[in-house]
């Protein structure tokens, strides 16, 4: 049920025929080994910053907890300390020096966050607590600061707050960079080596300190086993634009030091040891060179959404995770007209906490840049195992506890989904849309609870979004049939045109077979797409669509003459929508598109689409 994800890094193309979550953000949220291909081992993971890299790996699998603790002798106390503060000195200069490099480079806000650790630097209770190990206990530097950092994170990684949580992370930063430090070839340890052009860190967990070597030169790609994608490394990594995929389970165990990998951030892939051919191919791909968040507008995209005789067409974006809203931004679309929620829910199997997705959804706003937001609650079904929505798989997953069904079965994952969504909208244009609705109760009951988790905000005397839009999804046969009751009842529709063809026509669009057949609107599904355009212009609803075969170029004529005006595009695919578009006159679609509907089977509307396409190249 969740949508698209496109190709954005320039590599060669791949379009998800299907919607559903395993297809497309479990893939992007749970990293699976896959059996080996001609193109290498393929792992996958989250994007927490898109972009596509060829080089090698650099491992990062430093573990403070492997640091043992040994002793010095007494008279070697003084010099441990005196190592220490050098060390520290030596750590504040470079994070001054990285901070004074990026000015400019970065949003003032996330360099600040470098504040911070500059800031342990100076920890009264960090430098006496390391400071006490050694004097007291005459602990070797190393494994003090080991032991203290280990201590911290320990502790707050108990908590409930996301914010301790992240406290800990950026200590256990600042450590490693004072070890670091510590590191001098004549001792017998490995200095910190000059990190190459072609350098794809991989390492346990997403860091800072280990998107720089000592002299502040920046790695091209990061790849973590661990990480969120709220957290300052995360943060930072879009901001540098470094491509970075967390989430990739077994990675370290799946790659050695100095394999030639291809980081296709973008599609939450890295490729290992790929052959000869496919390498060549994402050369040229990264020759190419694809747009980057920073750039201006391409000028492909600057063209006006309308058909070739003029007719307006309103695109906006469909997103499934942050990079896609900041690159539909640098495309100058100016919505993100869906925005699936379900990535923050993939990734772990226990819920998000509220926090987290507060600052989630509030980057998402961020990312936006002041365009309206529509956020599509959480739309999973028990196929998916989140054991907090569905214990156990159920018989039939796409019929069963899915959607706003799901989340109506277990209230309090809807109501924090839903709070969160108020705290994080204050000030922004935000809409909610509910998916997999079958009738006007649903979307009674969502706003009921809305009101209820206004209340407990204001109890509790925090700000929220005061008036929202709320929205349906219409994709199943109930909801087509009751169009009428629900478009009177909400703010908005959105159409799921893969999903309404899946149900009405009972087939399965993961099966190869079947699937082929929906490539092509159904002439039944036509005629709702027109019943649903006449009463969405009745009730003054906007009403937009989504989905594969709703930017299918030999779909996109007939829809337009069904009347749909609205359609919500992945920004990897806008530049190839836009080229059916400019192609369409919309004078000749309306008569084709009700010749298509009145069709009585499927081969006759296949037999009009060939043909019009046909008249159309003559």
């Amino acid at each position: 049920m969740a949508e698209e994800r496109g190709s954005g890094g320039g590599a060669p193309a791949h379009e998800e025929e299907s919607e559903t979550p395993e297809a497309s953000e479990q893939a992007a949220a749970t990293a699976v080994p896959e059996q080996p291909l001609p193109g290498g081992r393929v792992l996958r993971g989250a994007t927490v910053s898109p972009g596509l890299v060829l080089g090698r790996v650099h491992r990062k699998d430093y573990d403070l907890n492997r640091t043992g603790a040994e002793r010095v002798a007494r008279d070697e106390v003084d010099q441990e300390l005196n190592r220490f503060r050098s060390a520290l000195d030596d750590s504040r200069r470079q994070l001054l020096d990285l901070k004074e490099r990026l000015t400019g480079r970065v949003p003032e806000e996330d360099a600040r966050i470098l504040d911070t650790h500059i800031a342990y630097l100076r920890d009264s209770v960090f430098i006496a607590d390391v400071e006490e190990l050694i004097l007291g206990e005459q602990m070797r530097l190393d494994a003090a600061i080991a032991k203290v950092v280990g201590d911290f994170d320990r502790i707050f990684r108990l908590v409930e707050s996301e914010t301790l949580r992240q406290s800990a992370v950026d200590l256990r930063d600042v450590g490693i960079r004072v070890l670091r430090n510590l590191e001098r070839p004549d001792e017998g340890g490995d200095a910190e080596p000059r990190l190459g052009s072609d350098v794809v860190l991989v390492a346990k967990e997403l860091s800072i300190v280990d998107m720089f070597d000592l002299t502040n030169e920046q790695v091209r790609g990061i790849v973590a086993e661990e990480g969120a994608l709220t957290s300052h490394a995360a943060i930072f990594a879009r901001s540098m634009s470094i491509p970075t995929l967390i989430g990739v389970e077994g990675v370290l165990d799946a790659v050695s030091e100095g394999d030639f990998v291809i980081l296709d951030a973008t599609e939450g892939l890295l490729r290992v040891e790929p052959d000869e051919v496919v390498r060549a191919q994402y050369t040229c791909a990264v020759e190419e060179g694809p747009v980057g968040i920073d750039s201006a507008v391409p000028e492909w995209a600057l063209r006006p959404s309308r058909t070739r005789d003029g007719l307006e067409i309103e695109l906006a974006a469909s997103c499934g995770n942050l990079p896609e809203v900041e690159q539909a931004r640098a495309f100058g679309l100016e919505a993100i007209g869906l925005y699936r929620t379900e990535l923050l829910y993939l990734i772990d199997k226990a819920p998000p906490s509220r926090e987290s997705l507060v600052q989630h959804y509030s980057s998402v706003i961020g990312a936006a840049k002041g365009a309206p937001v529509t956020f599509r609650l959480l739309n999973v079904d028990s196929s998916v195992g989140l054991p907090y929505l569905h214990p156990e798989k159920e018989r039939n997953p796409s019929l069963g506890l899915a959607g706003i069904r799901a989340l109506l079965a277990r209230p309090a994952v809807l109501r924090r989904q839903l709070q969160a969504l108020l705290v994080a909208g204050v000030g922004a244009n935000l809409r909610i849309a509910v998916p997999f609705v079958t009738d006007c109760g649903c979307l009674r009951r969502v706003r009921e609870i809305l009101f209820e988790e206004r209340f407990e905000l204001r109890k509790s005397g925090e700000d929220y979004l005061a008036d929202v839009d709320v929205g349906v999804v219409i994709e199943t046969p109930a909801a087509m049939l009751g169009i009428g009751d629900l478009a009177a009842e909400s703010d908005f529709l959105l159409l799921n045109l893969d999903s309404l063809q899946q149900f009405l026509l009972a087939m399965d669009r993961d099966d190869a077979e079947q699937g082929q057949q929906l490539e092509t609107v159904h002439p039944f599904v036509l005629r709702a797409v027109k019943k649903a355009s006449e009463v969405a212009e009745r009730e003054a609803r906007p009403l937009s669509v989504f989905g594969v075969a709703a930017r299918r170029a030999e779909n996109l004529p007939f829809l337009i003459g069904a009347g749909l005006r609205r359609f919500c595009v992945p920004p990897a695919d806008l530049r190839g929508f836009l080229d059916s578009l400019a192609a369409i006159d919309s004078r000749t679609v309306v008569e084709a598109a009700l010749a298509a509907s009145r069709s009585s089977c499927a081969e006759e509307t296949r037999s009009l689409v060939s043909d019009y396409h046909h008249g159309q190249r003559r």
